[in-house]
């Protein structure tokens, strides 16, 4: 598996932070998208970037890969599924690749100074999935996770490595559009009882009328629960 990752080099689009780099932050997109495309919606949605003084933001793009929801299509996804839906098996041997890879881009951050608790992980959709298996399985001391119109599936291996785990996980912030036709909301409601159930602290935040989509007010209430995360030196006089 690290043989594999060494000859992926993602690309990566990245936001540094207005002050001194005390934390950094890597948001992963969903199916289809790009490191680029995602930080472009984001922007459109704020009317401004996601910015903040002392944290780093690391968007890295997928690399293409055959994707069996589209026949087979090439797509900038980060791991291949059978179906999209919550009631099959994982495609676990493409999630541990990827595990890898952006296992990688954490070390990077460590190397430069940032300590594991002072990273976090998340994602939109396809992106958020792939940020509960790389904490939950790989890095659970990282400083939380979060996920964005997300799910896992009945069985997952996050769900059967939480079983084995008796430290401190991560904490959890998931948002979910009530009007989502391709993720049920319901899924997303499933997997955030699954993982309260094995310990975890996780919090659910339901959007009237939003579908598979980012929101202005979805967006806002993360950007306060990051900083209650990461702290700045602000902040932490503040507390």
């Amino acid at each position: 598996m690290a043989a594999a990752s060494r000859s992926v080099l993602l690309q990566r689009c990245v936001v540094l932070p207005a002050g001194r780099h005390s934390a950094s932050l890597i948001f992963l997109h969903g199916s289809g998208d790009s490191g680029q495309g995602l930080r472009r919606w984001i922007r459109e949605v704020l009317s401004q970037d996601l910015t903040f003084q002392h944290i780093k933001i690391i968007y890295p793009t997928a690399p293409p890969r055959p994707y069996t929801p589209m026949k087979g299509g090439i797509s900038n996804v980060w791991f291949d599924r059978y179906k999209i839906s919550n009631d099959c098996p994982e495609h676990l041997e493409s999630i541990n690749v990827m595990c890898q890879v952006l296992t990688d881009l954490i070390d990077d951050e460590v190397k430069s100074g940032i300590k594991k608790n002072r990273i976090l992980v998340g994602g939109f959709s396809m992106g958020g999935c792939m940020a509960m298996h790389l904490a939950y399985r790989n890095h659970q001391d990282v400083a939380g996770v979060f996920a964005l119109s997300s799910f896992l599936n009945k069985a997952s291996a996050v769900y059967q490595a939480l079983q084995k785990s008796d430290g401190v996980l991560p904490e959890l912030f998931q948002c979910h559009g009530t009007a989502d036709e391709l993720v049920l909301h319901s899924w997303g409601e499933e997997t955030n009882s699954m993982l309260k159930s094995l310990g975890v602290s996780a919090k659910f935040h339901s959007f009237p009328d939003i579908y598979h989509e980012l929101s202005k007010t979805e967006l806002e209430k993360l950007k306060s629960w990051i900083l209650t995360k990461l702290p700045g030196e602000t902040e932490k006089q503040n507390e």
